[in-house]
């Protein structure tokens, strides 16, 4: 890797002054390009000796009249040593897919964002919520999770849950639940589909595959999808206390700011249920004891 240095330049060669401003004509890269020459005070005939290539490709790269390939991004985050937030948003203002390393949320560096979420969804008691990973693996509960689902499924299958997903794909699980069942499941396979297609990760390509092949899938799940725009939440009918109650799921993410943070690590996802009925008291679940190997606090 180049570690980023100033050039003095010669007498005799012309030099494109250190950008200005960013403009804002110019396609995504190419600002961002221009950007990064104006942070390290580089010339195009700078960053142009670095990259081994004529200062007029560097000046095509910034105008749009030349795309990159994926090879010269890296070579000019290589020659710009960006850290990886930034290189990713550069890979993505190119029209790549960034990469992430995978975060382990249960090693000793992350403790503070084990923390944050614990109190977070400790905060958002009495109602249900989850933390989610982006496969839709359980990372966190909280206890009116775990009250409200007891509803609905025993004990013992309950602290079996590893994907949410597939727990409320399974008619075993709460599909049964699901109101309007098989649009609601198309259109959450479509946004794990879409997802793993873009990652690539093994992971998500088999929490993918594992759905697909869900017998109660709806065979023309992808038109559904297709026809739909993604919801902003499904619903959910459980019978408490001898009386159906619909509730409503709304997701919010946590992950890392800027252009990539849909597809940056930590990418995470609080799912929470707000009952659809304001009169009903959800301090009632709350009374009651409860275990489960996820429970944040």
């Amino acid at each position: 890797m180049h570690q980023l240095q100033h050039n003095n330049c010669s007498a005799v060669r012309p030099i494109t002054p250190a950008p200005q401003p960013v403009e804002t004509g110019h396609p995504a890269f190419g600002r961002f390009l221009r950007f990064w020459r104006g942070v390290f005070n580089l010339s195009q005939e700078d960053l142009a000796e670095r990259l081994d290539c004529s200062p007029r490709h560097v000046s095509r790269l910034e105008n749009g009249s030349s795309r990159p390939s994926e090879t010269m991004v890296r070579q000019i985050c290589s020659a710009l040593v960006l850290g990886r937030r930034d290189s990713n948003h550069l890979m993505v203002a190119a029209g790549f897919a960034p990469e992430e390393e995978f975060l382990d949320f249960h090693a000793p560096e992350y403790r503070w964002l084990r923390k944050a979420m614990a109190m977070n969804l400790r905060a958002l008691e009495p109602y249900p919520t989850a933390l989610l990973d982006s496969a839709g693996n359980l990372a966190m509960v909280n206890h009116s999770w775990v009250r409200f689902f007891l509803n609905a499924v025993p004990r013992a299958r309950l602290d079996q849950v590893g994907n949410y997903y597939e727990f409320l794909f399974h008619r075993d699980g709460v599909g049964g639940h699901v109101s309007n069942w098989e649009n609601a499941l198309s259109v959450i396979l479509m946004t794990i589909t879409q997802h793993a297609l873009f990652t690539n990760k093994e992971e998500d390509l088999e929490v993918m595959r594992r759905l697909e092949k869900h017998p109660y899938l709806p065979g023309d799940w992808k038109r559904r999808a297709a026809a739909m725009e993604p919801m902003t939440s499904f619903r959910l009918q459980i019978t408490i206390d001898g009386k159906l109650e619909r509730f409503f799921s709304v997701m919010s993410t946590v992950g890392a700011l800027g252009p990539s943070e849909y597809n940056s690590e930590p990418n995470y996802s609080i799912h929470t249920l707000y009952p659809e009925n304001d009169d009903f008291d959800l301090e009632g679940l709350a009374e009651r004891e409860v275990d489960h190997p996820l429970l944040a606090y």
